[in-house]
């Protein structure tokens, strides 16, 4: 047994089990042996291995990312920032899918190696990745230290477009139930892992590409694990639009129609849901069929709003009762960003300061990812939790002063601040440089991924475009 303690800390975001809630305690020891949290409070007088002074330092719950794609986003990196068609609604997700795809298993090893070490740089400590399976997903995530849900995605139909402005789907039930099994057989590893940190959620990938005895029998399957279940559910205007072609009414009523929400449901994004001014739509239920049935909501603000899209709003689906957790969806794999973003943006939305406070934020990417994953010893400290922690460095020039030192972390600092962290009682990062992965190596074999991924775009592209005509750089070369 290894008990380690930090001393003192200046700062500590402890969880408050009675008022169901974070709070601030000053000049508290915060001590874990092993894998688990021992003791949170003033002067710990029990024997330690390992004392780490806290002066000058925050101590926080690690953090929650309960929506992610490491195997490919970050290859995106200078193509999707600005990549949208008007003719979509704004959105370029169909093109882009279509056109910036093929990747291989050398490529994925370097894309999610990247995103782990910019996750872990965050403060991220437990990660849902949403990926198709290769051979080294599950030995890489248990290499990074990571705390991992491997969520294998599978659909009845893909996306195609032979234009600007129709979306086709290809259907082919047969290979989805090949994938769907490939899947389950994927996260049953995943449970089994000597590593004890890794873990599986059923992830049927969207709703408008899973036919409904697909999207009913992933329900069961994850019921019967005991595990979480989710699917991109009122991600698009256009897949809300096919929706009501198909069935007349929304994708969430849809979804409440066939049975598949619940307490173990995470609807990723469920931006556009009936209420939003890009649907205006007659009806106002689907905000609370959300809230009815227990689903939790993971809200990814980045690459929404990079189409000028918006979530409206964080405030309002608390309000409403919905468990709200945070994801990071793209490049940047940063949590605090997306945070801060969060934050921010449901403000804009409501055209109200006070729709949403920063503790609602932490709450969501903490505790709330914690509930959607059916956990009730993550993201948060206390006594039996699991020993999931980031220490913030105070003096570090972006938190100073830090009068409020969450705020100074979210608003200002984001990953600069971040000094340590450790998963499972583990210390992964140490001094702001991840231990057990390397990223520069990692970026660049991505790079290289990225140009093999761009010379085969011409033959994906519904134009035969290369890649710099489809997202062309920023400025002129010249």
């Amino acid at each position: 047994m290894t008990t380690t303690v930090i001393r003192n800390a200046d700062w500590v975001i402890a969880w408050d089990a009675a008022a169901g809630r974070h709070a601030y305690k000053r000049g508290v020891d915060v001590v874990f042996e092993n894998d688990r949290i021992k003791h949170v409070g003033r002067d710990y007088q029990g024997a330690a291995e390992v004392t780490i002074p806290g002066a000058d330092r925050m101590v926080m719950p690690g953090l929650v990312d309960i929506h992610s794609h490491p195997e490919h986003e970050p290859a995106y990196r200078g193509i999707r920032e600005e990549h949208g068609l008007a003719t979509m609604y704004m959105s370029g997700l169909f093109e882009r899918s279509q056109a910036f795809s093929g990747t291989d298993d050398a490529f994925r090893d370097a894309s999610a190696e990247f995103a782990y070490c910019e996750l872990l740089k965050s403060g991220v400590t437990t990660l849902v990745d949403i990926s198709p399976p290769w051979d080294n997903w599950a030995p890489l995530l248990a290499k990074s230290g990571l705390r991992a849900y491997l969520a294998p995605g599978f659909a009845s139909a893909r996306w195609k477009l032979d234009n600007e402005y129709d979306l086709k789907y290809i259907w082919d039930e047969k290979l989805a139930r090949e994938r769907f099994s490939t899947a389950l057989k994927t996260i049953d590893a995943a449970a089994k892992h000597p590593s004890g940190r890794l873990g599986g959620v059923v992830s049927p990938m969207q709703i408008d590409t899973c036919t409904p005895e697909l999207l009913c029998d992933a329900l069961a399957a994850a019921k019967d694990r005991k595990m979480p279940y989710t699917v991109h559910i009122a991600q698009g205007v256009n897949e809300v639009l096919e929706m009501i072609r198909r069935h007349g009414k929304t994708p969430v009523q849809w979804a409440a129609d066939i049975g598949i929400m619940g307490p173990e449901t995470i609807f990723a994004h469920a931006i556009f849901l009936d209420h939003h001014s890009w649907i205006h739509w007659w009806s106002r239920k689907d905000l609370g069929l959300i809230a009815e049935h227990g689903c939790t909501v993971a809200h990814c603000p980045t690459p929404f709003v990079r189409y000028g899209q918006i979530l409206e709003n964080f405030g309002s689906y608390l309000r409403a009762g919905v468990n709200m957790g945070i994801g990071t969806d793209t490049t940047p794999h940063n949590m605090l960003e997306e945070m801060r973003k969060a934050a921010i943006l449901a403000r804009v939305a409501a055209h109200d300061l006070h729709t949403v406070s920063t503790a609602d934020i932490l709450h969501a990417a903490t505790v709330g990812g914690a509930r959607a994953l059916q956990r009730d010893d993550l993201g948060r400290l206390s006594p039996g939790a699991k020993a999931d922690i980031v220490v913030v460095d105070l003096k570090c020039s972006h938190m100073m002063p830090a009068r409020d030192p969450l705020r100074s972390l979210v608003y200002h600092a984001a990953e600069r601040a971040v000094r340590d962290v450790w998963i499972d009682g583990r210390q992964v990062v140490a001094e702001g440089k991840v231990l057990t992965l390397d990223q520069a190596s990692a970026g660049e074999r991505l790079t290289e991924g990225q140009q093999r991924m761009m010379a085969a775009v011409p033959t994906r592209d519904y134009k035969g475009r290369s890649a710099d005509e489809i997202t062309p750089l920023s400025l002129p070369l010249e």
